[in-house]
């Protein structure tokens, strides 16, 4: 078996959620199985629709919704905690050859999670089992802990000239 690694997409661009699917998608495509599990959304995101086409992929959402409006509430740490309780499960049964861990830095940006306790939680996977992370802002710590980190860097979107989320493009 091969060694799993840490793999971290953070910065402010956009693109981390779509490349670790597009990580997700290769690995499907090579025989593994992926689990994804997004933190602080709530909203159906269309690749919440790829079981259906792509058996060995599984995504479900521990989230309520994000924090653009509001400050983060007790339900939201709740649901956090609730989907890193799941996550350490999956981790440690090995049934995944890939866990994303979507969102899971704004997570821990927002205090609904302490960075040491998700560290924690990946020591304990099958040694074999690949971890991604993504979200903006990963904390010093995940970041020194990661074995890989790419960051996305904003050059120019047109979302400034008022383009919105386009369905199967951002959403």
């Amino acid at each position: 078996m091969e060694k799993g690694y840490v793999q971290v997409y953070t910065g402010e661009g956009k693109g981390k959620t779509t490349a670790s699917l597009g990580l997700a998608l290769r690995a499907v495509c090579a025989g593994k199985k992926v689990y994804m599990g997004q933190f602080v959304k709530d909203m159906k995101y269309n690749e919440a629709k790829a079981g259906k086409f792509l058996p060995d992929f599984k995504i479900e959402q521990f989230g309520k919704g994000c924090f653009f409006d509001r400050e983060p509430s007790q339900k939201d740490i709740e649901a956090a905690e609730k989907g890193l309780d799941k996550i350490e499960g999956i981790l440690k049964e090995g049934e995944y050859d890939i866990v994303i861990l979507d969102e899971i830095n704004i997570a821990v940006y927002y205090n609904l999670l302490s960075p040491t306790k998700v560290i924690q939680v990946i020591k304990k996977r099958k040694p074999e089992v690949e971890v991604v992370l993504t979200g903006r802002y990963a904390s010093d710590i995940i970041i020194e802990y990661a074995d890989l980190v790419t960051e996305m860097k904003e050059i120019k979107h047109y979302y400034t000239s008022g383009v919105k989320a386009r369905n199967g493009i951002e959403r």
